[in-house]
């Protein structure tokens, strides 16, 4: 788990967030402005306190939550945590379940990703140069090791493998769509953990994601779904997975230090 060398010392963790985090203003301690050469991101780069761990907050749907999944400006985003000397990445995905083992209020440490986006900037090959890079495991062992057993040591429940399935947006998928990821073998579907985690493993930080089932995905559950369910999920459960996220903030900063 090698930092990049850009910068002398690495000091915090990063950690991506979306619904689950972007209204917990009051975590919120100060913030840095920044911009990239790829435009601006999301939103200021938060200082936030999470489980008594400080890391570097970025919001990727803004502040207040307003940009889609395919308008986020992933490159900026992770330009400006690469920026931040951040030493790994934590990112918080709230997800639809597809697998049958799956429950609204669980949350998953996914291991693999099939990417059914499009269009979106998903390289620094511009500014870096061509970098075809290995991404047989899109998630960082390590960083996986340390969620998994922050789990275990706050005593919460989590299943440690999953494929995630990341559509398009903005919309929900169509019953037949879900049926389509289902046979391709995902177990989760979202929209934002692409082009996150190459892009990460371009700048060589250490990524890892953890995720909170929200809804059942389409043709899985009991009928439509509805945003005020999964706001309903989130506000349930989202305190357990931020436990689990702070915890192993902890132990990658100790370890990376």
């Amino acid at each position: 788990m090698k930092q990049s060398d850009h910068n002398e010392i690495p000091f915090l963790i990063g950690v991506l967030g979306g619904t689950i985090t972007t209204e917990d203003t009051d975590r919120i301690k100060t913030e840095d402005s920044s911009t990239t050469p790829f435009g601006e991101p999301s939103a200021a780069l938060q200082n936030l306190d999470i489980g008594q761990t400080n890391v570097a907050f970025m919001a990727r749907h803004g502040l207040p939550h307003a940009i889609a999944p395919h308008d986020i400006n992933y490159r900026a985003n992770l330009w400006t945590l690469y920026e931040a000397s951040v030493s790994a990445i934590i990112a918080m995905y709230a997800v639809g379940a597809i697998a049958n083992d799956l429950a609204i209020g669980d949350i998953v440490i996914p291991d693999q990703i099939i990417d059914y986006t499009w269009g979106r900037e998903g390289s620094f090959n511009a500014k870096l140069g061509l970098n075809h890079f290995d991404f047989s495991e899109p998630f960082n062992p390590v960083v996986r090791q340390h969620l998994v057993s922050s789990a275990k040591e706050s005593g919460h429940s989590v299943h440690t493998t999953a494929t995630y399935g990341c559509t398009q947006g903005p919309r929900l998928e169509t019953s037949a769509e879900i049926e389509r990821l289902k046979r391709d073998g995902c177990d989760l579907v979202g929209m934002t953990a692409m082009p996150e985690a190459a892009l990460a493993r371009e700048l060589n930080i250490p990524f890892g994601g953890i995720c909170l089932i929200v809804n059942a995905a389409a043709g899985r559950g009991d009928g439509p779904i509805r945003h005020q369910e999964i706001s309903l999920a989130i506000a349930r459960n989202s305190a357990n997975l931020l436990d689990i996220v702070g915890r192993a903030a902890r132990e990658l900063g100790d370890l990376l230090r």
